[in-house]
């Protein structure tokens, strides 16, 4: 990986300057005086280059699981530097770019049964906001007044802002904050091998989904807007519900006139193998979520997409952002989808998640590995040890992301699991060698008996 650019900061000018300049967003003093942050100079494909000039195989599309296209594609640039010398902003609320209604109109082609306009926004947080507030809106006009409560579940994240933040039960964002807006409450997720029931599945017959229609009798229906879910939480890493629940949990929100929020921030654009993380299970929320790699990471936007008839029962949307549907952002999106469709990189994630999901599952006859998933390119591997097989400590994760990044590969801490998440654009051979180095990695943790 070669560059001609020149960057003010390296090595450890640029750690230095971190400590006196930079707030790391969760991540602790300590952790920054131990130096595990790490500061990148460059990209280009799914390797990445730090400020230290150490070289690593990107296995989690920059953490966010947002740089689904890599690095440095020139494709991208070049759209984006063309629209910023066209228009490079166009204002917002009664003023929008013709790019950014193109993009409207793009996804409304392109997302399930009839979500068909959108309002865009900088980042999830900001779209999961928006979706709230527009439930509520919805729900005001079509005969619910008091509809002011949101349902949400343990261990999901939406976000951290305001009721985007309050919905969040993950990566504690909330309670640092609290008290938060009223009207928010959280019911257990679909978690099977430590189910909130004390039960098995399928004898359980699902009771964490029928749960929900427990809970909005319990707060009241007429006061419900929403149900808010991540199709596929990321809580302790790929998290995939059991067969039937979230047609289920859809069916309690359509008896209850509860509208059903599909947050796809992660699961969006071909991650899980599919355009959007619901249709596995061939489900039409009412409201969804984008973001990430709906532009790849080269620019921020996200987008809350509705139902038709749900735009036309508001008479004004009393929302207005200063970036959202930002022109080049809206260029960025719509090129990243034409190079998603072109390249067939939806169903590549397919193919390459089988590839992904039997390189790790060599880990299986390690004591420390309880579990090895995956949904397209999106994957865990979730450590225990013991009889009870308890999960690692968080400092025997970090241990096994260390080591990884030792060996030049970039894999992320996540609760009980370590999780990858690697560019679509990936090659077979790149997919293999980081696997392999991250399998080492494991193994000499395993083998010093770091844990």
């Amino acid at each position: 990986m070669t560059s001609s650019r020149t960057v003010s900061l390296s090595g450890r000018d640029a750690y230095d300057a971190a400590r006196e300049f930079y707030i790391w967003p969760r991540v602790s003093r300590a952790d920054v005086e131990a130096g595990f942050p790490l500061i990148f100079q460059e990209g280009k494909g799914v390797h990445l280059r730090d400020v230290d000039g150490n070289e690593y195989i990107d296995l989690m599309s920059s953490s966010t699981r947002a740089s689904a296209l890599g690095y440095a594609d020139e494709r991208m640039v070049s759209a984006i530097s063309s629209q910023l010398l066209a228009l490079h902003y166009a204002g917002t609320g009664s003023q929008a770019a013709a790019r950014t209604v193109e993009l409207a109109q793009r996804l409304a082609a392109l997302t399930p049964g009839n979500l068909t306009a959108t309002v865009f926004t900088g980042s999830g947080s900001e779209a999961n906001e928006a979706a709230i507030k527009l439930a509520k809106l919805y729900q005001r006009e079509r005969g619910k007044p008091r509809a002011y409560k949101l349902i949400s579940r343990w261990q999901d994240y939406h976000g951290s802002l305001g009721g985007a933040q309050e919905a969040s039960d993950w990566l504690g964002v909330r309670a640092p904050s609290e008290p938060g807006p009223p009207g928010f409450s959280r019911i257990p997720a679909p978690t099977c091998d430590r189910c909130a029931f004390g039960l098995e599945f399928p004898s359980c017959n699902l009771r964490c989904a029928d749960f929900l229609a427990d809970h909005i009798e319990h707060e009241d229906p007429d006061l419900i807007s929403a149900f808010l879910v991540e199709p596929v939480p990321q809580a302790n890493g790929v998290q995939i519900p059991p067969p039937g629940y979230l047609r289920r949990v859809l069916e309690i929100c359509r008896r209850y006139e509860v509208l059903f929020i599909a947050d796809e921030v992660i699961t969006g654009f071909g991650r899980t193998g599919k355009w959007f993380g619901v249709q596995h299970w061939e489900i039409e929320p009412d409201i969804m979520t984008v973001a990430k790699a709906v532009t790849a990471g080269y620019l921020p936007l996200a987008a809350t997409i509705v139902r038709d008839d749900i735009r036309d029962a508001l008479q004004l949307f009393p929302d207005i952002h200063t970036f959202g549907g930002h022109p080049a952002s809206a260029v960025a999106a719509l090129t990243a989808l034409s190079i998603y469709e072109r390249d067939g990189l939806v169903d590549r994630a397919n193919e390459l998640g089988v590839e992904l999901l039997s390189g790790l599952q060599r880990l299986s006859d390690l004591p420390i590995v309880v579990d090895v998933r995956a949904l397209g390119l999106w994957a865990a591997v979730e450590f225990g040890t013991g009889p009870d097989r308890r999960p690692l400590t968080q400092e025997a994760l970090r241990a096994i992301v260390l080591r990884a990044r030792s060996r030049g590969v970039l894999v992320s801490q996540n609760a009980r699991s370590i999780e990858l998440a690697p560019p679509l654009v990936i090659t077979s051979e790149e997919l293999v060698d980081g696997v392999a180095r991250f399998e080492q990695a494991v193994r000499e943790v395993c083998a010093e008996g770091s844990y």
